[in-house]
């Protein structure tokens, strides 16, 4: 008998994290666009191909290759690319081929960190998952596309796990607190929830460490969290707070202020999108017309952001925040749409309407209309609007930046 087999299982202390782990995929919180689509039919069929998890920490890579490995009743080889050679690989090669020789059982290696593997590891392995002598299960937080050999990407499927949201990380908190017994206040989990930002490991991790001084509570995550989580609550008012002043110090020009308010959002863990989606607006919202290459920029920084993600992305949205409080602002388009919504009444002119079906000339549709096209400068005038809002008028372009041209060059056609 080993030394060890008579220390009982009890007694080993594991982490809540390891002891929360999902064991199938009706425990495994989130992902639910890729697990309800084809992955999630070949997991659930034990016929899953080779593939590389690509996500932030915390969404589940490693706990989704553990859950394949037992649903395909595979063995289950980790290893951690920083620190794995070729000889330890052939090693796995080789117990693999006696396991499907000898027993019929798959094996799947997974590689924690596959970004790190080189050159010659990665081709080390093409033709064992090329035939199926092993299934591969990469994970990275970097993306493959940049880091994994192009030969390597062609033999797996790659598949974005999307960070886990506030309500995936608060249900496995609740299982948690459930599995354990814990004593805890409904708002603890939910600053908890937040604070984890979309990482499962680091909500679990927090959860418990707190529980170790009894009752979870606010006050007790607040002496374990200290300053990090007075500073910024995502729930409270000092959040909206927070997001109201990033957006007016950008309608009011003062790149400065606005550079301030988007650090404090990113050092409170605020997410990213909600961040972006509040420059694309303001972009269009309070520069518009004035510069119309500042909703080109914001859009893209938002896509940015998203792709290479923190630390970078400050960068990124940086960039766009201090070039869209320095632009000219003109709320112009705005007011135009808000405007218009309000008074939606009136025909469409006959000669504006549809032509392309059979009979529509019968009824005066089309006919009369000019094409601009066919005139001098591309443009003649004619009536666009209902026959009762002739006069009215929608857009009101300002003299700010770019949109001073478009108020000149439209008062030159309509006058």
């Amino acid at each position: 008998m080993d030394l060890f087999d008579s220390i009982k299982d009890d007694k080993i202390y594991q982490p809540l994290a390891e002891r929360m782990r999902p064991q199938t995929l009706s425990d495994f919180a989130g992902q639910e666009k890729i697990l309800n689509g084809a992955i999630g039919k070949m997991i659930a069929e034990g016929q899953t191909p080779s593939l590389i998890f690509f996500g932030e920490p915390g969404t589940g890579k490693t706990t989704l290759a553990k859950i394949i490995a037992n649903t395909t009743a595979s063995n289950f080889v980790k290893v951690n690319a920083a620190l794995s050679g070729i000889s330890e690989l052939r090693g796995i090669v080789k117990e693999a081929q006696d396991q499907r020789k000898f027993y019929r059982k798959g094996t799947i290696l997974f590689i924690d960190e596959i970004h790190r593997f080189n050159k010659g590891q990665q081709d080390f392995l093409l033709p064992y998952v090329e035939d199926g002598r092993i299934t591969l299960i990469g994970a990275t937080t970097e993306n493959p596309f940049f880091e994994v050999n192009a030969a390597l990407l062609s033999r797996v499927k790659i598949v974005r796990l999307e960070k886990l949201t506030t309500d995936d990380i608060k249900k496995i908190l609740c299982r948690a607190v459930d599995n354990e017994g814990f004593n805890v206040e409904e708002r603890a989990l939910e600053i908890i929830a937040d604070f984890a930002d979309g990482d499962a490991r680091m909500a679990l991790n927090l959860l418990e460490q707190t529980a170790f001084s009894g009752k979870i509570s606010v006050e007790t995550l607040s002496d374990l969290l200290g300053e990090k989580i007075r500073r910024y609550d995502k729930r409270g008012d000092n959040h909206y707070d927070t997001a109201s002043a990033f957006i007016k110090s950008m309608r009011g020009s003062d790149a400065d202020a606005a550079i301030l308010y988007l650090a404090k959002m990113i050092d409170g863990g605020e997410d990213l999108k909600f961040i972006a989606r509040r420059i694309v607006i303001c972009a269009a919202e309070d520069v518009g017309n004035a510069d119309p290459q500042a909703l080109i920029l914001a859009n893209a920084a938002a896509q940015a952001a998203q792709f290479v993600g923190l630390p970078e992305a400050r960068i990124i949205l940086a960039q766009a925040v201090t070039y869209i409080a320095a632009a000219p602002k003109s709320n112009a388009a705005y007011l135009a749409i808000d405007k218009a919504l309000a008074d939606t009444t009136g025909d469409v002119p006959k000669h504006l309407r549809d032509t392309h079906y059979k009979g529509a000339k019968a009824f005066g549709h089309g006919v009369g209309y000019k094409y601009p096209h066919d005139f001098d400068n591309h443009f003649v005038k004619q009536q666009y609007l209902p026959d009762k809002k002739t006069s009215e008028r929608y857009y009101e372009p300002t003299a700010q930046g770019y949109e001073a041209l478009i108020k000149k060059r439209l008062e030159r056609l309509w006058q």
